[in-house]
């Protein structure tokens, strides 16, 4: 890791912003767009991009290393039929006289050092810089990077990247020659490189194979979706494409679903978990677009944090699993009462066996549906369409993993390393499951009191349901139960704590609800295993307020200045 920047004097003008080693001058007027709530945002991409780097060379070394023993294979291959030729030669070949061996020959070849593998540097393209701190971080603080492609569509705003980069030395300039040298001066190339343009231009620029980056990040004010079929293009097989998305207003909620529509391909949720619905409707887009050019995506950490959405995915160039997409792709059905949901899946994969080679065939048809009548069978209510959207998993486990003993090991590298344990450790355990609920929701619906999360959490694992947190919302569950089973739990805890039937409508979901016996009796008491690692150590999981009226900060005021030839 570099050093921190050599501030110096600040000019009239601006001030200083530190972030862990870089710093950066802010302007007094809004040209170029900072928010320093996004520190952990920023943390988080570092030791993302750190791992995933980590993973990619560990693939190559072993690719590597297969290709070396294959070598070696046909090399000792080749020795034993030259040897065997030796033994064995024609009659008139024959002599008297044996060669004599080449002096040294086996010892030679045995003391012969062995290849070593060079992890090799990668190439990350940010293409909506403004300031330049998130790539002058990723210059600083990630080994290995060969350089930072930092882009922007705003003078302004690249005026401020040059002036940022100079600060923390990490632009071209030429080493000094020793005195007496009659060598031409050494010039060390920029570690990042600024680009002044339009972001989809640049992106599609670099879709041709040999021009391709390893790691895209797109960290825009709002939407992401106009940048997404270019970043899905100018990715590296194997590359890592990190995305957020700030327009909750659109994702999050049925206020704007004709805008979600378009940007996104599907419509919201009107629910308690409509935060995952975004995550999903996002992963629903990225999947898709990158289908297109025969590319599919891993989801490999998927976060809903404060306000915006944070994705890691990696893009892979596999024709074939572009088909499996089609099985993992639904629309949900959400009840307008008692916001149970039902999945309706657009297609089913079928794997079929050879019996004669064992070779696994896969088959893919249309799902029959619907999955639901009407109207809502657990409280009569009307349903709502949501979706189409990704129905496979959030995030990889093994690799949340990898990032979470990074960061444990590197605690004093990121300012934020309490809230990233936390929330790393609570979407490592998250099961891969659709959707959360909220005790305190489904008691609403119930007008009872409310059972505490342990006791709920009990009752489910009580029934032989598995239960795992969610880190999109404080205290919330994730179940392989469906709403069903859950409101039978309900229905057992409000036979001890009854409910005020005269403070409750006639034509209120609630007393469809209660009409319905409890098929099974819930248990309450405490299960072993109701405590998540996660919850017996004390971990920041949730955003605390950092600053008095925190939140997305306001728009770049600078406008663009048009060219003569515009």
């Amino acid at each position: 890791m570099s050093a921190p920047a050599n501030t110096g004097a600040i000019p009239e003008g601006f001030t200083l912003h530190k972030e862990n080693t870089s710093a950066i001058l802010l302007p007094a007027s809004n040209d170029a767009f900072l928010n320093p709530v996004q520190e952990f945002n920023r943390d988080l991409s570092v030791a993302c991009i750190r791992t995933w780097s980590e993973i990619m060379s560990a693939e190559k070394e072993r690719k590597w290393r297969q290709t070396l023993e294959r070598r070696a294979r046909k090399a000792e291959g080749q020795h034993k039929a030259k040897k065997a030729k030796s033994e064995f030669p024609a009659e008139s070949e024959k002599t008297d006289e044996a060669p004599a061996p080449a002096e040294g020959t086996s010892e030679g070849a045995a003391q012969k050092s062995q290849p070593e593998f060079r992890p090799q540097a990668f190439v990350i393209l940010e293409a909506l810089s403004a300031t330049g701190l998130r790539s002058i971080r990723y210059a600083n603080e990630i080994p290995l990077v060969k350089y930072v492609i930092a882009n922007d569509l705003s003078p302004a705003a690249v005026e401020a990247m040059k002036r940022n980069i100079e600060l923390n030395d990490l632009h071209e300039r030429a080493e000094p020659v020793a005195e007496g040298s009659t060598d031409a001066p050494r010039v060390r190339p920029a570690k990042v490189r600024v680009n002044e343009g339009d972001a989809c231009a640049l992106m599609y620029n670099h879709r041709t194979e040999r021009n391709r980056v390893d790691v895209v990040d797109l960290d825009p004010y709002g939407t992401a979706a106009p940048f997404i079929d270019a970043a899905v293009q100018c990715v590296n097989d194997g590359g890592l494409l990190c995305v957020t998305c700030t327009d909750m207003s659109v994702l999050a909620t049925t206020n704007y679903p004709e805008k979600c529509f378009s940007n996104y391909g599907g419509a919201p949720v009107k629910a308690e978990y409509c935060h995952e619905a975004a995550l999903r409707l996002v992963l629903h887009t990225l999947a898709t677009s990158a289908a297109r050019y025969g590319r599919r995506i891993q989801p490999l950490l998927s976060l809903s944090i404060d306000f915006y959405v944070r994705l890691f995915v990696r893009v892979h160039t596999a024709p074939i699993d572009v088909k499996k997409v089609f099985s993992k792709t639904a629309v949900y059905y959400v009840c307008s009462g008692c916001q149970s949901y039902y999945e309706q899946p657009l297609g089913r994969m079928i794997e079929q066996v050879s019996e004669k080679s064992g070779n696994v065939n896969l088959h893919f048809k249309v799902q029959t549906g619907p999955t639901v009548p009407e109207r809502c069978p657990e409280c009569n209510s009307v349903l709502h369409a949501a979706g189409p959207m990704w129905s496979g998993a959030l995030h990889d486990s093994e690799f949340v993993s990898s990032v979470l003993g990074h960061v444990e090991t590197n605690e004093d590298k990121y300012g934020t390393s309490a809230r990233m344990k936390g929330m790393l450790t609570v979407a490592k355990e998250e099961l891969d499951v659709p959707f959360y609920f909220t005790p305190s929701k489904i008691s609403s619906h119930f007008h009872c009191v409310c059972p505490s999360l342990d006791e709920t959490a009990s009752a489910l694992m009580h029934a032989g349901h598995r239960i795992s947190r969610s880190h999109a919302c404080a205290g919330s569950l994730k179940t392989t139960a469906s709403y069903a089973d859950i409101h039978d739990i309900f229905r057992s805890w409000v036979k001890t704590h009854p409910v005020k039937m005269d403070k409750v409508s006639d034509n209120s979901p609630t007393r469809v609800l209660l009409s319905k016996e409890a098929k099974v009796e819930a248990n309450f008491k405490r299960h072993p295993g109701s405590v998540t690692a996660s919850s017996k150590v004390k971990l920041v999981r949730y955003q605390q307020n950092p600053t008095p009226n925190w939140g997305p900060g306001a728009k770049p005021g600078g406008k663009r200045k048009r060219n003569e030839d515009d």
